[in-house]
């Protein structure tokens, strides 16, 4: 299992910087997510590990061994596409093998390979169809099986997802989390959907404009956010940020209360909208100008036009300068 480090990394075009100074480790075996928005720097990132980009300043590390001017060839990396990267006249057989046969592996040795890597994603009936005969699900399950069939030392994902509806998305995002346990191999894997770095992440790393916001476990980010753009960024509804006293208040919509207690911040809202979900209620309000939500499991006595209190409780508020 390998570690990856970057070490003030940046990347610079010209006068356009879209990473600056980034410094985090990714532990051997880890599923680590590189989360943001669009043009965030997190595709970069990957794109550095895998040889693809080269680093500006700073460096990248493997296990310790700077890797800045190691040939992408010569990384030892499997990457999975958004655009799974099939080829058409291929049988998926030959496509799963095809790593191996450009190395020269034996045929022998590139069936039994090919054989077990399908048992393992359960596509052994689809080895004689062409990608254009198979489903998105399956195509996604083809370009995972060409990356482990080498046996990497890092497996890369480079929104692999994207591509499929909600339902299967959800789905392969566990099929997806359950290999990578199985195989123990160290995995990096980005994103722009916060809830799917959140499900499948060990650690992830937050980053907005070429700069890292944060990194920690999706517990640690969800309840400690270490910035304003992490706490709207995280969360679905994200944080309530409110303006209080010269610094702004963060609260998780399901940590406001109806109840008042000696060291609650009370907030008066004007309830706007409610919204059913199937499982809870999401309250809709304005405070002082600032838009805020409630998730609770029922409505109690909210009805919207009306004008109340809600509660802020000291132990759950998040403070940012």
């Amino acid at each position: 299992m390998t570690s990856i480090t970057f070490d003030n990394v940046s990347k610079s075009y010209d006068k356009v910087t879209p990473l600056r100074s980034v410094s985090f480790t990714i532990e051997p075996g880890e599923f680590f997510v590189l989360v943001g928005p669009s043009g965030s720097g997190k595709s970069t990132l990957l794109r550095m590990i895998a040889g693809l980009e080269s680093v500006t300043d700073g460096s990248l590390l493997f296990d310790g061994e700077r890797m800045n001017d190691v040939e992408a060839r010569k990384r030892d990396v499997g990457m999975v596409f958004q655009n799974y990267a099939l080829y058409p006249h291929l049988s998926v057989a030959q496509n799963l093998g095809f790593p191996l046969s450009v190395r020269k592996v034996a045929k022998a040795e590139i069936e039994t390979r090919v054989g077990e890597v399908a048992r393992m994603l359960d596509i052994t009936s689809l080895l004689e169809r062409k990608p254009k005969q198979l489903s998105g699900g399956q195509r996604q399950r083809v370009a995972l099986g060409r990356a482990i069939i080498r046996k990497p030392r890092v497996f890369l994902f480079d929104e692999p997802l994207s591509n499929l509806d909600a339902q299967l998305r959800t789905h392969m995002r566990a099929e997806i989390r359950a290999l990578q346990r199985r195989l123990g191999v160290t995995s990096v894997y980005v994103t722009h959907d916060q809830v799917e770095a959140m499900t499948m992440s060990d650690r992830m790393a937050i980053l907005n404009e070429g700069t890292l916001q944060q990194v920690g476990t999706p517990r640690e980010i969800y309840d400690n956010p270490a910035t304003p753009f992490v706490a709207s960024f995280t969360g679905s509804p994200s944080m309530n940020l409110m303006p209080y006293s010269g610094k702004t208040l963060g609260i998780r919509p399901e940590n406001i209360s109806l109840e008042n207690t000696d060291t609650s911040i009370p907030l008066e809202v004007s309830i706007q909208a409610i919204e059913f979900i199937g499982h809870e209620w999401l309250i809709h309000g304005i405070s002082n100008g600032t838009p805020i939500i409630r998730r609770a499991p029922s409505v109690g006595t909210d009805v919207v036009g009306s004008t109340t209190t809600w509660y802020a409780p000291q132990h759950h508020i998040r403070w940012f300068a």
